[in-house]
């Protein structure tokens, strides 16, 4: 599978990325919205794990212009602010079959995550 990681934090996205190739997927990060809709368009992911809060264009918002493209894209939030969001990532669990995360995960919990992820 391969898997976009959109975080502005480097740090976290690095040991996302290594988590997740450890799980034998092909990985690429991207530090912020519009970068990470960039890397969308060349890189063709199943999969974007996408933090919520990011400098310019935050997580609804870059998915919101990826399913422009591929509406059934697999989608995991993530977000240290969970009850701030909650009412969001229950419509987009609802609507889009995306799931969420809240930081900080563990690798058992992310592997969990992406085995739960529908097909």
């Amino acid at each position: 599978m391969k898997v976009l990681i959109v975080d502005d934090n480097r740090n976290i996205s690095t040991i996302i990325k290594m988590m997740i190739e450890k799980e034998n997927h092909q990985v690429l990060t991207a530090l912020d919205g519009k970068s990470g809709y960039l890397a969308y368009l060349e890189f063709r992911p199943d999969l974007v794990l996408t933090d919520i809060q990011m400098p310019g264009k935050n997580g609804f918002e870059l998915m919101a212009e990826i399913r422009k493209h591929k509406p059934s894209i697999k989608t995991i939030y993530m977000t240290g602010n969970m009850g701030r969001f909650m009412s969001r990532l229950i419509e987009e669990r609802d609507k889009h079959r995306a799931g969420f995360i809240r930081k900080p995960f563990s690798r058992a919990e992310l592997v969990e995550m992406l085995s739960d992820l529908p097909v």
